[in-house]
Order: structure tokens, then C-alpha cells, then sequence
């Protein structure tokens, strides 16, 4: 069974830390945060659940309770702020990573790193840069969050098993995503397809809108903060998948944020494509063939970052 220790136990990381606690594939939980009675209680509060769940020790704990874990996730860092510029908290969350990163590889070097923090493709590429890790031990959370719900809203034009939707989110994890429509496919009819070769009554699907569907992946995440505060239990589920995919040695391809050398004229910058993680961590890229136009969109994904990266200090 495996450790995994958690670095932020705001609502993100404890229930990252709940998730991981109910799922039976984690045998210990190390929790730290700045806020010492923060990820005590965090602690308490899900140890007391855990006489019903599979056998799980969880504790808060220092960074020297991080040794031997095989995977560490990084949730740390600051929500924007009201006026604050993207810059600005990339900035400050850079500044707390620089601060994170000396203090917990040097109890963990050998674990896989998943970074969770935003903006999380550019917390990436500070941990590449910064961390002296193997680069395929640092893993963004990406878009897979945004490949989840683009899924989500795909099955229900459908109605269809969300299991059965094939189609990915690339790029940032931020404005500049976007969907490689030429890829997408349900049980590998084509989406725009799929409504012409189902033989089901009252066939009555609508087109597909794909504007609207983009929308509605990009906005999702507002959305719930504009009416419950924050959002937590998707990324959370999310996260714990890549766990869970590092853990059972089944190697899985997913859109996590990976630094780029040169695949599709990008190098030196962290973005989303897909890859195959399995228990070493990062086994490599796939690398699907893109339209002339998707081509063009991931190479501007690409630039927005790096225009952040430019004007931060790392």
C-alpha cells in the first residue's frame, strides 16, 4: 500500500485527502499546511471517519513525515483576489513554491509530484525548473479537470455513459484551452457522427453546439464558485485519479500539464497534451495528430504562457 502526503489542507487538499482516505488504495496520509491546527482538524476529522472505511492511517504532520511517500500533492497557494491581475497571483504563488520546494524534496526526492496549485502550468514549470526532480516525476493537474466536464457535457447531449465520450481538452489550464475536435469521439464514431449511425427510437438529438460545449467546460468552474464559494469536490475526484492511475501500475493516458520539448513546435514551457502515466510516473507522450488550425491553437496556448513566464521572477 502506498503514502501519499498532501502540502495544503484548505478545501482542495482536505478533501483530496477524504477521497483518498475512503478509496482503499492508500495505506497513510501525511497532511501539512502553514496552518498547523488547520490540518489537525482537517486530520481528526477524517481519522474518525476511518473504523468504516478500508484500513488508512491519516495524521498532520511536518515535512519530515513526508519520507518514503510515493506521492506528494501540491494544493498550496493563494485564491485570486478581487482586482489582483493573473499576474500578480501567478507571482505569489510562484513565491510560495520557491519557499515549498527546497523543504519537501529534500524528505521526499523519490516520490511523484502532482501539482495542483494555480496557475498550475506555470507552478509546473517552476517545479521543473527549481525542484532538480526527474521531469517525469512532476505531474500538472492540467486539463483534465476541463477534459472532465468537456466529457460531461458531450454525455449528456447524448445521453450516453461519460465512460463512452473520447474527447480531450488541450493547452493552459485557463483561457487559451481548447478542444481538438478532430480527435473527439464517442466509442469511435466521431461526435459530430454519432447521431446519424445510433438506430435507438426517437432518435431526436440535438446538433452539436460546439461553441456552446467549449463554454460551458471553460465556465464551469466560475459558475460554482459564483454560487457555492469555491470549487473542490471535482478536482478533487480528478486529482485522485492520477493517483490512483501512478499507483496500479496500469500505465493510462490523461491531458496532465507536462513540460514540452519540441512535440508540435513547443519547447520550454508546461502545458497539457496527452500522456501515459503508470508507476514510475510520466512514461511518455502521445502524440495524436492535430488539425493545421489545433496546431495552431496549442502554439498559442503556449504563448500565453510564456508571457507569464517572462514577466515573473523564478
Amino acid at each position: 500500500m502506498a503514502k501519499v502526503t498532501i502540502i495544503g489542507a484548505g478545501s482542495v487538499g482536505s478533501t483530496i485527502a477524504y477521497t483518498l482516505a475512503t478509496g482503499g488504495y492508500v495505506s497513510e496520509i501525511v497532511m501539512i499546511d502553514i496552518n498547523e491546527e488547520k490540518a489537525l482538524g482537517e486530520a481528526l476529522d477524517i481519522r474518525q471517519g476511518t473504523p468504516f472505511c478500508p484500513p488508512v492511517s491519516i495524521y498532520a504532520g511536518s515535512y519530515r513525515d513526508a519520507a518514503n511517500s510515493d506521492i506528494v500533492v501540491l494544493t498550496s497557494g493563494l485564491a485570486r483576489k478581487p482586482g489582483q491581475t493573473r499576474l500578480d497571483l501567478a507571482q505569489a504563488n510562484v513565491n510560495i513554491m520557491k519557499s515549498i520546494i527546497p523543504q519537501i524534496t529534500a524528505y521526499a526526492p523519490e516520490a511523484t509530484y502532482v501539482i495542483v496549485s494555480n496557475p498550475v502550468d506555470i507552478i509546473t514549470y517552476v517545479w521543473n525548473k527549481l525542484s532538480g526532480l526527474p521531469e517525469n516525476k512532476i505531474i500538472g493537474s492540467g486539463t483534465i479537470l476541463d477534459t472532465a466536464r468537456l466529457r460531461a457535457r458531450i454525455s449528456e447531449y447524448y445521453s450516453i455513459s461519460q465512460q463512452n465520450v473520447h474527447a480531450y481538452v488541450f493547452g493552459e489550464h485557463g483561457d487559451s484551452s481548447f478542444v481538438p475536435w478532430s480527435i473527439a469521439n464517442i466509442s469511435n464514431v466521431p461526435v459530430a457522427e454519432y447521431p446519424k449511425v445510433v438506430t435507438t427510437p426517437n432518435n431526436l438529438y440535438p446538433a452539436l453546439n460546439y461553441k456552446e460545449v467549449e463554454e460551458y467546460m471553460r465556465k464551469s468552474g466560475g459558475r460554482v464558485i459564483q454560487r457555492k464559494g469555491a470549487t473542490f469536490y471535482a478536482v478533487s475526484l480528478s486529482v485522485c485519479h492520477i493517483c490512483k492511475c501512478l499507483l496500479n501500475g496500469t500505465d493510462t493516458t490523461m491531458t496532465i500539464s507536462t513540460m514540452m520539448h519540441g512535440e508540435y513546435g513547443i519547447d520550454d514551457v508546461c502545458l497539457s497534451t496527452l500522456n501515459i502515466i503508470g508507476k514510475d510516473g510520466i512514461r511518455g507522450k502521445l502524440l495524436v495528430s492535430l488539425t493545421e488550425e489545433e496546431n495552431a491553437l496549442l502554439n498559442k496556448s503556449s504563448e500565453c504562457l510564456k508571457d507569464i513566464i517572462r514577466n515573473i521572477q523564478i
